[in-house]
């Protein structure tokens, strides 16, 4: 946001800063050479307006992409952004045949009501029946890839197998997806397998305003007994600016009409259902709250009661690791009893454990379904999951300061050499300074800074910015924006991929004054909260 007054202003100082001809030594006078040629590059790029919009909306990143060479000058932001957009589609076109989007689940179904429900008198004169037997019942995997065509067309081929008591099938389904408009898009499917005949499908998605959509899907099933259509329309509105509200219809088999409003915030998930049809009919509500944690862990529960019974369910889910979150379920209703459900989401892959404990409501079932994960989960992450993380995380950084070794080693040559041309213009600004009772940077240190007693075996890394903080006061004011520090003259990452902090002791007015300021957080000094308490 600074005007080109400031601009010039700004680069007239660190010119008159790092001017070769202002020092003799031979050693500074090369220092300042490289310093003064990365002021000038700086001075180049934001006095152009074009070269400045684009490094304002994309950084160092959109002056290297390719074809800004045939750019028309003087355009303004938004004529750069989009013309930025155009390149970025252009070259995510030429790589439109190495990419696939692949996604798949795991379904595993286990029996264990042998634990609840064993019948003890069956098994007295059965060799090994002391032990509970628990079963895998069911199964189904299923997989898809996405194969880019054109821009606007896409190939989807998918396929499943499912078994369920030693009995089972599978199909294969092929679709071929148009983007017809930035509105709407179709899709044509095609599918086969063992357990039904042919399928032909035609989907329809379409913006009927920008606040409401309509989606239409129609398909023929062909088997033994005739052709068997099918039509399914769901209307969908956005009510405000968090809730949406649907309404489907479904003609065919198992012919429903069903409406929904679904909210959801930052915090929290909720979800309220009713649907009419044949053969189920039922009213459902689910709340979700989200924690605004680092996991991003999640709380749930659902009531849900129609002609099949009634189902409560509640259950949470946390995120793991990077690309993986756990979650677990447990199900309470008449007549279905008691399940536990495990799924863990890998990237783009779903792995899910439905485990059904007793076709009872029995109080010790639905006792160990909650606690045993709850303790299972806990000691897993104490014992695995966390020093698994960590050990992670430091191979992160220790790659990461490797990859980056010469480029931080250079910047802190550069910031070394930027402090030493910068000492007699910080000794002339303090005694300005102290001739007023201004601004006085008594110590700065900038770089990761270690205060938590459970983090008392990390160590400290931090660097002395007294020099160059000094150097950045004018009329007895300090003003940083938003953004990551390292960059400010005199300055270099101590902690690549660690969080940094700048803390700062100074004197206004001949009073001591201290604040801590993250990383990318804005500061403007001085302030009278920052005052030292003189009784403290």
């Amino acid at each position: 946001q600074a005007s080109q007054e400031e601009l010039k202003a700004a680069y007239r100082r660190l010119c008159m800063l790092y001017h070769p001809d202002k020092h003799r030594d031979p050693e500074l006078k090369t220092q300042a050479e490289r310093l003064f040629n990365l002021v000038h590059q700086a001075y180049e790029v934001l006095s152009d307006p074009q070269t400045r919009a684009i490094y304002d909306i994309y950084g160092r990143r959109g002056l290297e992409m390719e074809g800004w060479e045939v750019v028309e000058r003087k355009r303004t932001a938004a004529e750069i952004r989009e013309e930025f957009e155009r390149l970025q589609r252009e070259r995510e076109e030429r790589r439109l045949q190495q990419r696939t989007n692949p996604k798949g689940t795991i379904s595993v179904g286990i029996d264990a009501t042998d634990l609840f429900d064993r019948y003890d008198e069956e098994y007295e004169d059965v060799p090994g029946s002391s032990f509970p037997s628990i079963e895998i019942n069911k199964m189904h995997i299923s997989q898809s890839i996405e194969a880019p065509l054109t821009s606007t067309d896409t190939a989807i081929l998918s396929g499943n197998l499912s078994t369920q008591n030693g009995n089972g099938g599978g199909s294969i389904n092929l679709a071929l997806r148009r983007v017809t408009s930035a509105k709407g898009w179709g899709e044509l499917e095609f599918g086969a397998g063992d357990l039904h005949g042919p399928l032909f499908g035609l989907k329809i998605f379409r913006n009927l305003t920008p606040r409401c959509f309509i989606t239409t899907n129609c398909a023929l099933q062909f088997s033994s007994r005739g052709v068997r259509p099918g039509l399914t329309t769901v209307l969908a509105r956005n009510l405000d600016k968090n809730t949406m509200g649907y309404l489907q219809w479904r003609w065919g088999i198992q012919s429903a009409m069903n409406t929904s409003i679904v909210r959801d915030t930052k915090t929290s998930h909720f979800t309220v259902a009713m649907q009419l049809g044949i053969p189920h009919s039922f009213m459902m509500v689910s709340y979700q709250h989200k924690f605004q944690d680092e996991d991003q862990t999640r709380v749930k529960g659902s009531l849900k009661a129609g002609f099949f019974g009634t189902i409560v369910e509640y259950g949470a889910e946390r995120k793991i690791s990077r690309h993986s979150v756990l979650g677990a379920t447990v199900s309470v209703g008449v007549p279905q009893g008691v399940s536990l459900k495990i799924k863990l989401n890998r990237a783009s892959q779903t792995y899910f454990f439905p485990v059904h404990l007793t076709d009872q409501l029995l109080p010790s079932a639905v006792f160990y379904a909650t606690v045993g994960p709850l303790v299972i989960y806990f000691a897993m992450h104490r014992l695995v999951i966390k020093p698994y993380l960590r050990a992670q995380k430091e191979r992160e950084l220790e790659k990461q300061r490797e990859s980056t070794a010469s480029d931080i080693l250079q910047k802190k040559q550069e910031a070394e050499a930027a402090v030493r041309l910068m000492q007699e213009s910080v000794r002339r600004i303090i005694e300005a300074e102290e001739a007023r009772m201004g601004l006085i940077v008594v110590n700065a240190w900038y770089g990761k800074f270690v205060n938590d007693n459970s983090r008392k075996n990390e160590k400290v890394k931090v660097i002395d910015v007294t020099v160059p903080l000094q150097c950045l006061v004018k009329d007895s004011k300090l003003i940083l924006t938003e953004a990551s520090k390292a960059g400010l003259p005199g300055f270099y990452d101590p902690c690549v991929g660690e969080e940094k902090s700048l803390k700062v002791l100074y004197q206004f007015r001949g009073v001591l004054h201290q604040v801590m300021s993250a990383d990318n957080e804005a500061l403007r000094i001085p302030k009278q909260s920052h005052r030292i308490d003189a009784d403290g």
